[in-house]
């Protein structure tokens, strides 16, 4: 029997369950992108240090931040900085940090990713 054989129906990793956020879409295939060295898809519970708030910033603002960066045109570094100042009161060291801290996240964990754009309204 092949992969897409053996998987079990109904067992989708991202499935809606109480208190966990998993990878929308992924179907029936367990392969987690992981175990080659790609940012996994295995679903998070929803107080997940992955999702925890960094040096002030929360997911929900770095959405915002983003969404509002996108409006107004900005696409360095330097001008969201500067834009999570302006929204959030965050000092530049601290909005560099926890947007690179973000970055590294997401890299880790799908689910991470689909969170920032659930908040930037995608």
């Amino acid at each position: 029997m092949g992969l897409f054989s053996k998987t079990k129906k109904g067992t989708d990793p991202g499935a809606a369950r109480p208190g966990v956020v998993g990878v929308e879409g992924m179907g029936p295939i367990h392969a987690d992108p992981a175990l080659l060295g790609g940012p996994s898809t295995a679903p998070l519970s929803e107080d997940d240090p992955m999702l925890a708030p960094v040096d002030g910033m929360s997911i929900e603002m770095y959405g915002h931040i983003a969404r509002e960066a996108q409006a107004r045109g900005i696409t360095d570094e330097a001008g969201m900085v500067a834009l999570a100042g302006e929204l959030h009161g965050l000092a530049p060291a601290e909005a560099q940090a926890a947007f690179a801290t973000w970055i590294e996240r997401m890299g880790r964990s799908m689910v991470v990713g689909q969170q920032l754009r659930r908040h930037m309204g995608y």
